[in-house]
């Protein structure tokens, strides 16, 4: 019966796909890319949630003032130039001419301002920002100003960030609509234009050029530079049936998948009309529970840590070794520029001896721990048994409880004892750009009050991070990061389940593969 409902699935999926190909002759001639989305497209407004699917859809269609190159500096984007005064709190910026959005209309520095007081109110840079007194104000049509009451040092880097909110730019009068809803008017001035006429939600969503975006005469270069489309038409079809995706592939009714499950690497490897390449870098997340015993003791969240094999547990996950980081001692990326090792070396390998005395000395008796394990999606399913695993080979009575990731979403956020329907543990995996600093890194934040899941609470943390943040000495920076991370590894707001790379797969035609960066969507260096 199982196997029936599967191959009717598949064959549904099929005719779907089918159907979604089909149009007029005029669409068949336009020069169309076709990509198999990794998430249905619900939500276009990439200011109102940190879904990657919506992240993704914001580079399609709108733009930003600066953009990190393939190097991770922060580049000018729709900015023509900017200034600082020497104490660092004036800052004076100047948009490039003739810039317009897709309707046509100028794009202003009242609607730069308004934007980036949106962004300013939601995202974890923007706020810090604020917290430094930042106060935006459009100067004449074309420049605006940045004044802050302290220095702060990651303005550029904040204007630049690529992830969780990019600080993209939409006219005035949408980015002063209320924050408590998701935007569903969709106005940027990005290669692209959103057809909304053609959005069929759970299936299919299309793009195309937009006529009056004004590329930047520098090649592309991560998300910065020109962004000049070599596609008219651009589909994200959302096929959540793998062997359905990888059939269409190998057929060459679709040009690459965005993120393709770990079981099909390998086979497609193998396909010389295929190519399959790793898309940036990914950590796991152990997220314990601060609120409720046992982990509300640093002592039991430090035996957990003691506990994990990172190794096994990306291959568990079903990573190949080329795509895999066998250990990484940074809470940030391994390889990136805020990689180090302070306070790592007692946790380099499993120590079960020191994480059952640390687990007795947190006071654990035995009492019921309960880890949400997810049930529909393959990797984070194999990263929660080997959290039950882990935790349980050190004598901690876990009840393990199979859910979809949904469900997990809801659930985590009670705050209710678990024995009330709460939870003790959950799993989970960000991209690097939500890993790589300690304000990227939402789940390193330790400010009591916060309203991130897990809610962890250690004064030193966040002391150290406002610190990180405020200074613009290089050499006292890395010294602060280093003395941040020390300080993670004694908290544990969480532990590295590891890093590993996810992968796509495309056809061997399609042009630009390896030019694209970190997993981003950058469809505009493709071209067949």
């Amino acid at each position: 019966m199982h196997r029936r409902s599967l191959t009717a699935l598949a064959a549904a999926a099929a005719l779907a796909y089918g159907a979604l190909l089909g149009g007029s002759p005029a669409l068949a001639q336009a020069k169309t890319l076709r990509i198999v989305a990794h998430a249905d497209l619900k939500i276009l407004d990439p200011s109102f949630t940190t879904a990657y699917i919506s992240r993704n859809f914001g580079y399609m269609v709108y733009d930003t003032l600066f953009a990190q190159d393939a190097k991770g500096q922060p580049r000018p984007q729709m900015v023509e130039k900017h200034t600082t005064s020497k104490d660092g709190l004036t800052w004076t910026f100047t948009l490039r001419p003739n810039l317009k959005f897709s309707d046509g209309k100028p794009v202003t520095s009242a609607d730069a301002v308004a934007s980036l007081q949106r962004w300013g109110a939601r995202d974890s840079i923007g706020r810090a920002m604020g917290n430094a007194g930042a106060e935006w104000a459009a100067v004449d049509a074309r420049t605006f100003t940045l004044k802050l009451k302290e220095p702060f040092g990651m303005v550029l880097e904040g204007l630049a960030k690529p992830s969780g909110f990019p600080p993209v730019i939409m006219p005035e009068r949408l980015a002063k609509m209320p924050t408590t809803s998701p935007l569903t008017e969709v106005l940027g001035s990005g290669p692209f234009i959103f057809k909304r006429d053609e959005w069929v939600p759970g299936n299919k969503a299309v793009f195309v050029k937009n006529p009056n975006y004004v590329a930047r005469s520098e090649p592309p270069s991560g998300l910065a530079g020109s962004k000049k489309p070599n596609f008219d038409r651009v589909e994200w079809l959302y096929l959540p049936d793998s062997n359905s995706a990888t059939a269409a592939l190998k057929k060459g009714e679709v040009d690459y998948i965005e993120q393709l499950p770990p079981d099909y690497i390998n086979p497609l490897r193998q396909d010389p009309n295929l190519k399959v390449k790793a898309a940036g870098a990914y950590q796991g997340f152990i997220v314990m529970n601060h609120l409720h015993a046992p982990f509300n003791n640093p002592k039991a969240r430090q035996a957990l840590a003691h506990a994990v094999s990172q190794e096994k547990f990306m291959a568990a996950m079903g990573y190949p070794l080329d795509m895999r980081v066998t250990y990484c001692a940074s809470y940030f990326i391994c390889g990136g520029p805020n990689e180090t090792a302070a306070g790592a070396e007692p946790f380099r390998k499993p120590d079960l001896a020191r994480a059952k005395q640390l687990l007795a000395e947190s006071g654990y008796k035995g009492e019921k721990v309960v880890v949400l394990v997810p049930s529909d999606v393959t990797y984070l399913n194999a990263e929660g048994l080997m959290v039950v695993q882990a935790m349980r080979s050190i004598g901690m009575n876990v009840d393990a409880q199979n859910m979809d990731w949904a469900s997990i979403g809801a659930r985590r956020a009670k705050k209710e004892a678990p024995s009330a329907g709460g939870w003790n543990v959950y799993v989970t995996v960000a991209g690097q750009f939500d890993v790589d600093s300690p304000i990227t890194n939402a789940y390193l934040g330790a400010p009591c009050g916060t309203s991130l899941p897990g809610w962890p609470c250690d004064k030193q943390l966040d002391e150290l991070r406002t610190a990180w943040l405020k200074e613009t000495n290089p050499a006292r920076r890395r010294q602060l990061l280093d003395a941040f991370q020390q300080r993670a590894y004694e908290a544990v707001p969480y532990v590295n389940a590891g890093q590993y790379s996810p992968a796509l797969a495309a056809r061997a035609d399609l042009k630009g593969l390896d030019r694209m960066w970190n997993g981003m969507p950058t469809v505009w260096m493709l071209d067949r």
